[in-house]
C-alpha cells in the first residue's frame, strides 16, 4: 500500500525569535522554511513555566459570589 504524500505536514526549520531577541532553530510545521515565530510569551519569564505567583483576577465579582456560595461548605471523607 502506498503511502500519501498529503497525510503529512511540511515539516521544516524556522527560527524563533523570543522576547528578549534571543533566537534559536527548530523544526516546525508553521509557517514555511526560514520564516520567524516572534513569541509574544516567554518560557523564561512567564509564570506558567517559571512556577512564579498567580493571581487570581475577580471580574464581575465572580469570585466572591463564588466563595459566598461555595466558601463555606465542608466536605467529608
Amino acid at each position: 500500500m502506498a503511502r500519501k504524500e498529503t497525510a503529512h505536514p511540511d515539516y521544516h526549520f524556522i527560527k524563533v525569535v523570543m522576547t528578549n531577541g534571543t533566537e534559536f532553530e527548530t523544526r516546525s510545521t508553521y509557517g514555511k522554511e526560514g520564516d520567524k515565530l516572534n513569541l509574544d510569551i516567554d518560557p523564561n519569564t512567564h509564570p506558567a513555566w517559571t512556577g512564579g505567583q498567580q493571581q487570581l483576577l475577580d471580574r464581575g465579582g465572580r469570585l466572591s459570589r463564588f466563595n459566598s456560595k461555595f466558601g463555606n461548605m465542608a466536605f467529608k471523607k
